[in-house]
Order: structure tokens, then C-alpha cells, then sequence
């Protein structure tokens, strides 16, 4: 009998009970897609099922969750995480000091900024906790061989023992996601046929449960390990008479290379290298080039759009809170028309002629979804990116922060496991696995991150993940009396008026109305 199997024969005795999600406020709208039901999450983290030692080092027989000392120390395939965690937080520090030489920037209160302190990530009292699992197949677009993604997603949390001996736990502003495929072409079932996306679905859908994960006879070996990702708070900064109260998140992503058995510092997908680009005419030239010929423009209004990597970072800072309006904290300003000098340097890479006149010819063919207008050309620059989706609705600077099941009595900020964003783009999530689930093609299109994508379905109407209170609505054009083709359906739900949140003509926000 196979280690895979054996382990795999452990685990449904172990958990064989265990059959459903949490009633959690979110459970019905994310069932087959994710897993956040923190019971759950806890026995799979608890009993080393789904640690990540087990999953990247199951030839040590690894039957014991690693604190972060070990961890990157033990595990040769995650030596090159830290020094170029490292490398980031040196180029933070130093582009900090230039841009607001008279403020302090260090790890502890007395600092004007306070950083993000990376001796946790040596430390032998820290560890990645599961804060939950969740089904990515909609992104099968991507690598159709592997049908999509599953993401494994923990949150680096404290250990303090009190002096009674009893630990506490603090979960600490961390996320460590580790992506895997949805399947490996070389698996099979019980018949000895190769596994289908329609079968990895139908598991997801039936079970609505880890059972689709581990249940199928899933396990991670080397040709499964896709990536990690890393989010990190890298620092916090109250509001002074330089700037507003800033939380910066830092991004990377660490691509596995099967050959070398270890994750290598990578390109994070569509995270435009605004400041590359906006210095190199070639690049600008060829990006706009790129980006507006018709078969790229249908794949970006539908979301789907693969950027070349030689547009691309290899990191991102993402700034919160940032207001709907263009400003320097979003990704794409200074690319469009108006928003820079508009000289040398400044030029804009697309101008709003450029962008009129691609869209009207992909118009003409019926390509469009989503972006009908400039402003829409801007908003999906904006939210293709891993920033700009970031800034969207987030719980900070994150979207899936998971519940907190290690605490007794948790906050009502760590109850929620994921941000609007990601509750609202479940439906979305789910319409794909059945499609998936009935042999046919999915529509792998998303709408804007703001607005999900309901595709006919009336679950969100009148909900906050769609358009409730604090949704994203569309204004009037002031002085026109029209509104912008882009966001045309982004309404209120009865009761609900659409006001302006800030300075912007088009985009609002629902609010009870007041007299």
C-alpha cells in the first residue's frame, strides 16, 4: 500500500464524521467552493493532516507542524522565501526615508512608521496556521491541463505561554498561501482512468467539504506544487501632517521549480511595472501595442487577460485604504490620459483617443462585457492587477484572512473569514464548477472586482456583497444627465441611495437615504 493511501485511509477515519460546512453568514454561498469552517480547519491543522510541513515534506514523514525557525531552515524548498522578503523590506525602508526623510521607519511603537517585525519569521514561538482551503478552478484559464487551482491558506500566528502554563494564540498580519493544481494529469481513479476537471468538480460540488480535496485520493507531490504566496503588512503609519493613515501590504510570489525542488522569487500575474514601464518609451509603446489589439482587449474586459512578464513586477506594495478616485496609491496612475504632466516621462501609455478607438472596433464585433468607456479602461487596469484586487473591498489588505478558530472568544473581525470581494465572486465560482462538473466549457469571464458577476443568479440582490450598503454604485455624470456605460447596472437595492463617498463623478456608494 502506498504512503499516499495509507495517509489518505488515516484521514477519512479520522474525520469520516465530518461532513459539511459551518452555519456561518457566508457557509451557503461559498459551499463547494472553499472550506472556512473553523472546526474543521482545526482538526486538519491539529492533526497534521494539512500542515505544511506534511505537504512539502512527506519523505521526513513530517507528522508535526514546524514553528517559522524551523521551518525555513528545515525545508530546502523554501530557503530563497526569506532573503528576497528581506531584500523588499530593505528597498521599502530606504524608498520611506526618501520620500519623508523626517520621519522615523522601525520595528516597535516609538517609530512614525512602524514596520512589520521579520524576527516572528525565526522565531521558535510562531507558526502558519490553516485559516482555510479554497477551489480555484475558475482560474483554469490559466493552465487548463492542471483545471485550476487549489489554494491552501494560512496565517502566521504567536504562541505565548502564560505563566500558568496555558498558550495563548495571536494571529499576526501574515498570510502564507500555498497554490497547488487542481489535479495532476498523471492521476486516475479507481479504474485506473485518468481524473477529469468534470470529476475534481463533482467532488467539490457533491461533498461541498475537504472531502473534494483530500477525499478524491488527492495528495501534493511535487508535480502538484505550483507556487506560495505571501501577503504582509509591512508596515503601518498614523495619519500626520505629511500624509493620511497609511497600512501598506507587501506582495510576492515564489514560483516552484520542479527541476531545482525549490520556490523562486517570481513575477506576481498582471501586476503592471508601472514605474518600468512609465521610464522605457519601448515598453510603454509595446504594452499599449499589446494591450489594445483586439484578441488582448476581449480577454482584459473579461478578466482573463495574461499579461506578458516582461510588463510585470516581481513585487507589490499595496497602500490602504485608497479612495475610488485615481491617485499615486493606485497601481495603473500615471498610464492613462490626466493623470501625469502629460510630458517626456509623464506622457500617458494610453491616451483616451487610443483607448475610444480600440473599444468602438470591439464594439463593432460584440467583444465587449464590461469595459465600455475610458473609465472603465482604467478601473479593469486598476483591478487586473494583484494591487488594484487587493484595494477592492478588502478587510484590510486582505481578502481571505480566515476565522481565527484558535481563539476562545475571537473578535468580530476575525469571525468573517473573507472580505465582500470574495463572498460576492462565489456565485461566479460555483457556475464554473458546475459547468466544469457537466462536461461543458466555462465561462471563465469575471465583471469588474467591485460588482460581482451574478450571471442571472438572485442570491447577492439586496445583499452587501452586491448591492447593499456600502456596495459600489453608479453616479451621474455631472452637467451631462448620463451616466457612464461601464457601471450602467451598478444600482442600489430598495431603500438604498447612491452618494458620492468622494470626490468622483461616476463611481458612489450605497447609504440609507436620509431626509
Amino acid at each position: 500500500m502506498s504512503r499516499a493511501l495509507r495517509i489518505l485511509i488515516a484521514v477519512v477515519v479520522l474525520f469520516g464524521g465530518v461532513m459539511s460546512l459551518s452555519a456561518a453568514e457566508n457557509a451557503q454561498l461559498a459551499r463547494g467552493t472553499a472550506i472556512t469552517d473553523p472546526g474543521l480547519l482545526r482538526k486538519l491543522d491539529e492533526h497534521d493532516v494539512l500542515t505544511i510541513s506534511r505537504l512539502l515534506w512527506p519523505e521526513r514523514n513530517a507528522n508535526f507542524p514546524l514553528t517559522t525557525d524551523l521551518l525555513f531552515s528545515w525545508l530546502p524548498q523554501l530557503k530563497d522565501i526569506p532573503p528576497a522578503i528581506d531584500a523588499e523590506f530593505e528597498r521599502y525602508v530606504a524608498q520611506q526615508k526618501a520620500a519623508y526623510p523626517t520621519e522615523t521607519i522601525g520595528v516597535g511603537e516609538g517609530f512614525d512608521v512602524q514596520l512589520f517585525d521579520r524576527a516572528v519569521l525565526k522565531s521558535s514561538n510562531t507558526r502558519f496556521v490553516l485559516a482555510g482551503i479554497v477551489n480555484r478552478m475558475d482560474r483554469a484559464y490559466v493552465s487548463e491541463e492542471s483545471c485550476g487551482e487549489i489554494r491552501l491558506i494560512y496565517r502566521l500566528t504567536r504562541f505565548d505561554a502564560g505563566p500558568d502554563g496555558t498558550k495563548t494564540a495571536t494571529r499576526l498580519l501574515m498570510t502564507f498561501n500555498l497554490v497547488m493544481k487542481a489535479r495532476d494529469a498523471r492521476q486516475t481513479d479507481a479504474s485506473g482512468k485518468p481524473v477529469s476537471c468534470a470529476e475534481v468538480a463533482r467532488r467539490w460540488l457533491d461533498n461541498g467539504d475537504w472531502q473534494g480535496l483530500i477525499g478524491g485520493g488527492f495528495y501534493p507531490h511535487d508535480a502538484m506544487l505550483d507556487r506560495i504566496e505571501t501577503n504582509i503588512q509591512i508596515s503601518i503609519a498614523p495619519k500626520s501632517a505629511l500624509h493620511d493613515f497609511r497600512s501598506d501590504y507587501l506582495l510576492k510570489v515564489f514560483k516552484y521549480n520542479a527541476a531545482a525542488r525549490t520556490f523562486e522569487e517570481s513575477t506576481l500575474e498582471n501586476q503592471i511595472d508601472r514605474n518600468r514601464i512609465l521610464a522605457d518609451n519601448d515598453l510603454r509603446r509595446d504594452l499599449k501595442d499589446w494591450l489594445l489589439a483586439p484578441e488582448n482587449l476581449r480577454e482584459f474586459d473579461r478578466g482573463t487577460v495574461l499579461i506578458p512578464e516582461r510588463f510585470l513586477a516581481r513585487a507589490a506594495v499595496v497602500p490602504t485604504p485608497a479612495g475610488l478616485d485615481a491617485s499615486a496609491l493606485q497601481p495603473e496612475f500615471g498610464m492613462m490620459q490626466g493623470e501625469g504632466k502629460g510630458e517626456g516621462k509623464d506622457k500617458p501609455v494610453f491616451t483616451d483617443s487610443d483607448v475610444v478607438g480600440a473599444l468602438k472596433q470591439a464594439a463593432a464585433r460584440g467583444d465587449l462585457q464590461n469595459v465600455r468607456s475610458v473609465a472603465g479602461f482604467q478601473r479593469r487596469l486598476n483591478d487586473v492587477t494583484c494591487a488594484g484586487c487587493h484595494q477592492t473591498r478588502g478587510i484590510g489588505g486582505f481578502h481571505f484572512p480566515g476565522v481565527d478558530w484558535l481563539a476562545d472568544k475571537p473578535s468580530n473581525s476575525t469571525i468573517v473569514p473573507a472580505s465582500p470581494h470574495f463572498v460576492g465572486d462565489q456565485l461566479r465560482r460555483r457556475d464554473i464548477l458546475t459547468a466544469f462538473a457537466a462536461g461543458k466549457r466555462p465561462d471563465f469571464s469575471r465583471g469588474f472586482a467591485s460588482r460581482p458577476q451574478t450571471r442571472g443568479s438572485a442570491e447577492l440582490a439586496g445583499t452587501e456583497y452586491q448591492d447593499g450598503w456600502g456596495a459600489h454604485c453608479s453616479l451621474q455624470n455631472a452637467g451631462s444627465g448620463t451616466r457612464d456605460e461601464s457601471f450602467t447596472s451598478w444600482s442600489c437595492a430598495t431603500g438604498l441611495t447612491c452618494q458620492a463617498a468622494a470626490a468622483s463623478r461616476r463611481i458612489g456608494m450605497c447609504f440609507i437615504k436620509t431626509r
